[in-house]
């Protein structure tokens, strides 16, 4: 009895992918809609497949407007012709992933990849970082002449690539600072009521914590807060500075708590209202103390006293006189050192000095 093998299952053109959202960047346009690589998983060897796109009057216009010469005969553009890739998943929002051996070309020139990054461990394949490629130095400005991308790439069994392409505009560390801003501030209320909920006493606990001590530095710069906020996701009451975060993640997108090493997406960041308040209340402290009640204090640092031993002075008699000396003036000075009943402000006696002349 001859059965029959099912056919292979063909990757939708156009599956429903979504890819994550970046948060310096503004979808202005799609250009090329998630498209799958597709491929058998049974080929072994290196597939290729086209696209095409063209670009509009008006997105020629606001590229090239967006236009920034740097030095050396380099160009820089804000508006900018964006390549994604992706696993064809539609359970969530998909971020950057490459296929293996992945080969690009735009308008028939190859385009550089990001280098791999270290493995983790020894015996683990090198990987790209996942990120989007900006590909407008490749594209042709121009409405009348469409542009080519040329993808090559290693088909793995099990899995199916994506890719996409987008017209955005590049945004910058202050702009994500203002829009984080305008969400507005989390009540301080809020902030009262997590403390008290960690501080309440646990029953089945035989140590109770009173009091938390919680830093006013940011764990990135080690500077003063300036913008105190943390992810909702993150379960601590330390914060970071807003602003020196989203610099650092401008540079290199990380997207990870510097308090916890747990994922703080752009979306999830909430500036903290108490911390503001606290902020603004005390200038000169770097620590403060919450108490059960969800009241706080600062931390002023003690200084301590340096005593001088009374016994390393000498006694010295009040009649004692010091051997006069004689100078160019023709008057006699007699110094008398005596005890002084007085305290100073320290608590401790004044040895006194008497001169006559």
């Amino acid at each position: 009895m001859n059965l029959q093998q099912p056919p292979p299952v063909i990757p939708p053109v156009h599956p429903d992918v979504q890819m994550k959202p970046l948060p310096f960047y503004d979808v202005l346009d799609v250009l090329i809609k998630p498209s799958s690589l597709g491929g058998s998983t049974a080929q072994r060897y290196h597939q290729e497949k086209y696209f095409i796109f063209a670009l509009t009057p008006q997105q020629v216009r606001e590229v090239c407007i967006s236009r920034d010469f740097l030095p050396g005969g380099r160009r820089d553009y804000m508006v900018q012709i964006q390549l994604r890739f992706c696993l064809s998943e539609t359970s969530c929002p998909q971020e950057d992933n490459y296929p293996n051996s992945l080969c690009i070309k735009v308008n028939g020139k190859l385009f550089p990849l990001p280098g791999y990054v270290p493995p983790p461990k020894n015996g683990v394949e090198q990987k790209r970082p996942g990120r989007p490629l900006n590909i407008t130095s490749l594209v042709r400005l121009s409405s009348a002449v469409p542009n080519q991308i040329s993808v090559t790439w290693a088909p793995e069994i099990g899995k199916t690539y994506s890719m996409s392409v987008y017209l955005v505009r590049q945004l910058t560390s202050p702009l994500l600072l203002q829009r984080l801003r305008m969400k507005g501030i989390r009540n301080p209320d809020h902030s009262r009521a997590l403390i008290k909920e960690k501080l309440t006493a646990d029953p089945d606990s035989e140590i109770a914590t009173t009091s938390l001590r919680v830093s006013l530095m940011c764990p990135l710069g080690k500077m003063r807060l300036s913008v105190p906020c943390r992810a909702v996701t993150c379960s601590h009451l330390q914060c970071f500075d807003a602003a020196l975060y989203l610099q650092m993640n401008e540079k290199k997108p990380t997207w990870i708590c510097p308090v916890c090493d747990k994922k703080a997406a752009y979306e999830s960041l909430i500036i903290d209202g108490l911390f503001l308040e606290i902020l603004n209340d005390c200038s000169d402290v770097d620590e403060i103390k919450f108490q059960e009640d969800g009241t706080w204090c600062p931390m002023r640092p003690k200084i301590e006293a340096v005593k001088v031993p009374t016994q390393s002075i000498p006694k010295i008699e009040s009649n004692t006189t010091v051997p006069n000396v004689r100078g160019p003036r023709k008057c006699r000075v007699l110094d008398y050192l005596h005890w002084s009943n007085k305290l100073d402000s320290r608590g401790q006696t004044c040895l006194g000095m008497v001169r006559i002349a």
